[in-house]
């Protein structure tokens, strides 16, 4: 079974993924989060091929651990699928430093520090998928979420560039930008921000098993020349 790395499998977007690639019979999936939930641990009940480490990815200095860990317990790992994310509502002018800084460092930060230390066995191996959870806000900006749309942009900019240095050995880099979703992340907003995002997409908001869907097709041998890209998921919102 080929090893696929999942950060913040432990609900919403990440649950689904896992379900998702678990059932394939292709992967192994070894979650990340904070907090083992009750969905996930059903899922962990039910087959055999889901694993999960409680981890903070505030802890920056702490990822390459935590990779070796998982490499050293599983072998070599395939795929990457940098899914946490944080997105904090606020006005630009009035959120706290520390807020800015939080959702660069787990949204963007810790990214980039999971890839490095997550590509190392792929290099050996000459084949590898690194897939990054965007968004279209860092496209099409949002009112409120600057420092989330700032850490999105600088994950489709990564991407892009990554791709060319690891393609050499067969490593795909891409990026999955799903629109607004019903999730954890979004119960926050107001009713009134989620009428508007709703009446932009003309066949509705996807759900996240819409999301997870192009994520399995950017770990499969189907997308073995795609890399480099940013596959929109969005109902249609940004057509």
């Amino acid at each position: 079974m080929k090893n696929i790395l999942l950060t913040g499998a432990a609900r919403g977007l990440g649950l689904a993924i896992a379900e998702r690639l678990a059932a394939s019979g292709e992967y192994r999936v070894i979650g990340i989060g904070r907090t083992l939930s009750d969905e996930y641990l059903s899922l962990m009940d039910s087959n055999a091929s889901l694993s999960f480490y409680s981890f903070d990815l505030n802890d920056l200095d702490e990822i390459s651990g935590l990779v070796s860990s998982i490499t050293s317990d599983y072998g070599a790992l395939y795929g990457v699928v940098n899914n946490a994310g944080i997105g904090l509502d606020g006005v630009l002018a009035t959120q706290h430093n520390s807020e800015i800084s939080r959702v660069l460092r787990v949204n963007l930060e810790a990214a980039i520090l999971m890839t490095k230390y997550g590509c190392r066995s792929m290099l050996r191996h000459r084949t590898g998928r690194i897939v990054n959870i965007s968004s279209i806000i860092a496209s099409t900006g949002f009112s409120g979420l600057a420092a989330y749309a700032a850490s999105k942009a600088g994950l489709e900019g990564f991407t892009r560039s990554l791709s060319r240095e690891l393609g050499r050995a067969r490593i795909t880099v891409n990026c999955v930008a799903p629109g607004y979703m019903e999730t954890d992340m979004t119960t926050g907003l107001d009713d009134a921000k989620m009428a508007s995002i709703r009446r932009r997409a003309p066949l509705g908001l996807p759900l996240v098993e819409d999301a997870a869907g192009a994520v399995a097709y950017l770990l499969s041998e189907d997308a073995a020349r795609v890399t480099g890209t940013i596959l929109t998921v969005d109902g249609g919102s940004t057509a």
